[in-house]
């Protein structure tokens, strides 16, 4: 599956479908924590929080591609991310854009 956050495909064609998109609720546990509570003192990444957000967008773009694949998708226009705290020490992470086909 394609994905381009431009709402057109150079060169291509394109019929709108639908809709898509995936998401995930990741929640911080403790030992990470105590961790990101220690590294606040010095500053600095907190590794473990990237590492986490990088795998829950990894996750909603997995479930957004598999329904653009199951309603018959080539690609999918104007990919966008999204994140919203669903609750003390979670976040929801959305992953969505325009499911499309290529015109023959």
């Amino acid at each position: 599956m394609k994905l381009y956050t431009t709402d057109f495909i150079t060169g291509k064609e394109i019929e709108t479908i639908q809709m898509v998109r995936g998401s995930v609720v990741f929640s911080k546990n403790v030992v990470r924590d105590v961790f990101a509570g220690l590294k606040t003192l010095v500053g600095g990444e907190i590794a473990g929080y990237t590492e986490m957000l990088n795998d829950a967008r990894q996750i909603a773009i997995e479930r957004m591609e598999t329904q653009a694949s199951c309603i018959g998708a080539d690609a999918v226009v104007g990919v966008r991310f999204t994140t919203a705290s669903v609750m003390a020490g979670s976040a929801e992470i959305i992953a969505y854009g325009t499911a499309v086909k290529f015109k023959k």
